[in-house]
């Protein structure tokens, strides 16, 4: 990624990846509070048609690297390895219009089937449990082959990963999943009383939930990008309880709060996992725990099994000429 590509991406997202939210908005512009000092009224605006941002406290402005460079205080070349791994879907949607022929393609879709695929996921914490909700891909990207981990999301696009590669394919996009295949709940957007779903950044703390869960009967919406936050809140919408599994991070922090301002009823359940950034690192710790757990106990039971037979045999006494003799 150079300058020209990082300042093409749209600055909403840039903010949003860093959890900064706009306190008002429209169509043509949004205004935050200052992300670089604290305040109380928002004085950032953005021009969304220029991509621009103005900080009017401060009489300065510019574009995303302008920005980052007062952010993060740091040089361009680290900037820009920085939004390397940010992975923006809005670069992606600009890349996909600019390039007539996608430099890659979707050679198959199917049922989890690649040994590699599958020891990924047990390390995950992850078990065939979860295999209906995914799919196997295999893709050309160049002239390089690869599969991964395919979750679909509602426009028909794929995340993806693998123990070496995390990406996506196609537009993105929210995901609906009902893990307890109670459709109905999430098709009749009439009725709304009753109807539960569960929030979740990313698809593998989606899986994780569906990992450990044994009574939830509603849905799940899975963001797949902090960037699609208003999307998702527009669907929330269609339910009465909504439960928020956010990452522990400022971000997802930023997010959570954001969500429970427009629906305050919503359940915030991070605090099953504080110690945790998302609740997949805390389904890896608890297996682990849970393992070392029970090599303890089995070693502390052949103590107590070697213990019981030193007590069963009989003990030896010299006699007086100086050999043994059992007593």
């Amino acid at each position: 990624m150079n300058c020209k590509q990082f300042n093409s991406i749209s600055l909403e997202e840039v903010l949003l990846s860093l959890g900064h939210l706009p306190t008002k908005q429209n169509e043509k512009e949004a205004w935050y509070l200052n992300p670089f000092a604290s305040e109380s009224q928002a004085s950032f605006k953005i021009n969304k048609h220029l991509n621009y941002w103005y900080l009017f406290s401060e009489g300065i402005g510019g574009n995303n690297t302008d920005f980052m460079k007062k952010y993060l205080n740091t040089s361009v070349g680290d900037i820009l390895v920085w939004a390397e791994k940010q992975n923006f879907s809005s670069f992606h949607q600009e890349q996909q219009v600019k390039k007539s022929e996608p430099n890659y393609r979707i050679d198959e879709i199917l049922n989890v089937e690649n040994p590699n695929l599958k020891k990924y996921l047990q390390e995950r914490g992850l078990s065939s449990k979860i295999y209906d909700h995914i799919k196997e891909v295999r893709f050309t990207i160049g002239n390089k082959k690869l599969y991964a981990i395919g979750f679909e999301n509602l426009s028909g696009g794929f995340e993806l990963r693998n123990s070496f590669y995390k990406g996506s394919l196609l537009k993105k996009d929210i995901s609906i999943i009902n893990p307890n295949a109670c459709i109905e709940n999430i098709s009749n957007v009439q009725n709304k009383n009753n109807r539960s779903i569960a929030v979740f950044e990313g698809f593998m703390d989606a899986l994780s939930f569906i990992e450990m869960q044994r009574s939830f009967k509603g849905g799940i919406l899975v963001m797949n990008s902090i960037a699609l936050l208003n999307k998702s809140i527009e669907h929330l919408k269609n339910y009465s309880d909504v439960n928020l599994f956010l990452d522990n991070d400022r971000a997802g922090i930023k997010c959570k709060n954001e969500i429970i301002k427009l629906f305050p009823e919503a359940k915030d359940h991070s605090r099953i996992y504080p110690d945790h950034k998302d609740l997949n690192e805390f389904l890896i710790h608890r297996i682990k725990n849970n393992v070392i757990n029970k090599s303890e106990k089995k070693s502390e039971s052949h103590q107590d099994s070697d213990k019981l037979k030193v007590r069963v045999q009989e003990p030896e006494i010299k006699n007086t000429n100086g050999f043994k003799r059992k007593r």
